[in-house]
């Protein structure tokens, strides 16, 4: 009798900007953009569980950087609400399993850069009380905690805020989010960090040579704290040329795999075509990509094609490691790490 078919994984996408494009769908009279645009795709993908990032606009950098924030926590609320047979939000590790175990899509709550935080560290707790989970001190640009990739020539370290910022962290449960800061910082942060970080969205610089692409001793030292890598799907982050084919992505979990183990390595697909379309034309040169470079992988541009990329896991790892890497990794590091 033939062996019973093994399920696919569910998928820990640990990147999606999607409360963006929901935020400018709404702003332009989209009644419920997420359940139009986003809803049946994570569906159709096998997402079990997503992290949505809040990544501050240039107009936004400032004081508008705050109350653009709280705007975007709010929609978060509301597609909560409104698709509350679906979806819920993660604020504790009992969540996960409340929620994962009742077939909804988890969704964890993130801020992609410190902006709205600026020099003010009560807001951290601010933010950790509204849902937030997971920060990164950066985006490409400078925060007045640490540097971007987009800033290399300033030495790049945390600043003293920045230091006294992974420590309010810390203390909160909140979890640090290396993915964008600078090289110098990311080696500074392994000094002063006690806890675990993660690299939500980074793929393998040693595959393809992009400053937002780690160095296999980055892997190593992101590992090495207790944390996990998530791997990008953004086409010029997986190859310098041509048209990204899903098994460079594969090629690139599996280098990943090599370096730390199939324990420390998760999927931060970042998909950023529906982005471009919908949010800003423009935003391609911010990512530290010329115009012409925006491609995307063939096969894994929106998360329901997640479901081909599970496909593809499994032929590459087997089914148990598959799982572990596509969701299981993420799952199990976030239990361990939110408040019970």
């Amino acid at each position: 009798m033939p062996a019973a078919a093994q399920p696919p994984p569910g998928i820990a996408d640990c990147h999606n900007d999607l409360l963006l494009a929901c935020q400018h769908r709404r702003e332009r009279g989209a009644a419920d953009p997420f359940g139009d645009d986003w809803l049946p795709g994570l569906r159709a993908g096998g997402v079990v569980f997503q992290v949505l990032p809040i990544f501050t606009e240039e107009q936004f950098i400032g004081e508008g950087a705050l109350r653009r924030t709280l705007e975007i926590l709010e929609l978060a609320r509301e597609i909560a609400e409104l698709h509350h047979r679906d979806v819920g939000i993660v604020e504790s590790a009992s969540d996960i399993d409340a929620i994962v175990g009742d077939g909804r899509i988890a969704l964890l709550l993130a801020l992609e850069g410190a902006e709205p935080v600026g020099s003010s560290l009560s807001m951290l707790e601010t933010m950790w009380r509204l849902g937030v989970r997971l920060t990164s001190l950066t985006w490409n640009r400078r925060t007045m905690l640490a540097d971007g990739v987009g800033e290399t020539d300033t030495g790049g370290r945390l600043t003293s805020l920045g230091v006294e910022a992974v420590a309010e962290m810390e203390r909160l449960g909140m979890v640090v989010d290396v993915s964008h800061l600078s090289s110098h910082g990311l080696a500074h942060l392994a000094e002063v960090a006690t806890e675990p970080f993660v690299a939500s969205h980074s793929s393998c610089r040693a595959l393809c040579d992009h400053p937002r692409n780690l160095w296999d001793a980055e892997l190593r030292i992101v590992a090495g704290s207790g944390g996990f890598v998530g791997i990008n799907a953004t086409g010029r982050f997986v190859a310098a040329s041509g048209t990204p084919t899903i098994d460079q992505f594969v090629d690139h979990v599996e280098h990943a795999v090599a370096n730390v183990g199939d324990g420390a390595v998760a999927i931060g697909a970042d998909f950023i075509a529906d982005l471009l379309d919908q949010v800003d034309p423009i935003l391609g040169r911010q990512l530290l990509l010329r115009p012409g470079d925006i491609v995307h992988v063939e096969g894994l541009k929106s998360p329901a094609d997640l479901a081909l990329l599970a496909e593809r896991m499994i032929d590459r790892f087997g089914p148990e490691r598959a799982a572990r890497i596509a969701g299981g990794n993420v799952l199990e590091f976030f239990r361990s790490r939110l408040p019970v």
